[in-house]
């Protein structure tokens, strides 16, 4: 039922968001060239990999994530307009409007077996870690809400996330996690 609900409202707000996503993709080939696509394996429901599609936002080359990252590529993350291909993802059922965020596969081994528990569903544009602090909380903090959301997730639920969500974009609060444009390696000390 949620699949079906989800497919609905993104096929019915299509007028709004297909001319957003085509301005988008031209501003990003303008000012930094092909690729106008970001795209990383992460681990879906189940674990399963899938490749995640947003818009660019760094020049490829050396430096770190901050020292990269474009003045059109800080404006898409804060507005959070660099994950409006996932709209696309949602349509195909790889992911869901709301769920926990997917991250790389690399992290798989790495996960506790009750944060782990995060895969149960289809991974979400938006989540109840989004809404709850999004990029100011830690890893432990994140999937602590990931799980109570598998366990507590409803239409209800979902429709408070999105319009929470809109909010915190509007708000752009917890955009990024201290004075980095991105998070913290999750328990690098169990990479092998």
């Amino acid at each position: 039922m949620k699949r079906l609900w989800e497919t609905i409202l993104v096929l019915l707000t299509m007028v709004l968001w297909l001319p957003l996503l085509l301005t988008v993709a031209l501003t990003v080939l303008v000012t930094m060239g092909r690729p106008v696509w970001f795209r990383q394996e992460r681990a879906g429901k189940g674990g399963r990999p899938f490749r995640i599609l947003k818009f660019r936002t760094m020049r490829s080359g050396e430096g770190s994530d901050t020292e990269r990252l474009t003045r059109v590529g800080r404006v898409l993350r804060a507005t959070s307009l660099d994950e409006l291909p996932q709209l696309l993802q949602v349509l195909t059922g790889t992911m869901a409007l709301v769920g926990p965020r997917p991250l790389p596969v690399r992290y798989l081994p790495r996960y506790t077996p009750e944060e782990n528990r995060r895969h149960e569903v289809r991974p979400g544009i938006t989540g109840w870690a989004q809404v709850n602090g999004r990029n100011a909380l830690t890893w432990e903090q994140k999937f602590a809400h990931d799980v109570w959301y598998v366990d507590h997730r409803s239409f209800g639920l979902d429709v408070k996330i999105l319009f929470r969500s809109v909010a915190r974009v509007f708000t752009r609060s917890g955009v990024n996690a201290g004075k980095d444009e991105t998070m913290e390696e999750l328990r690098p000390d169990m990479v092998k």
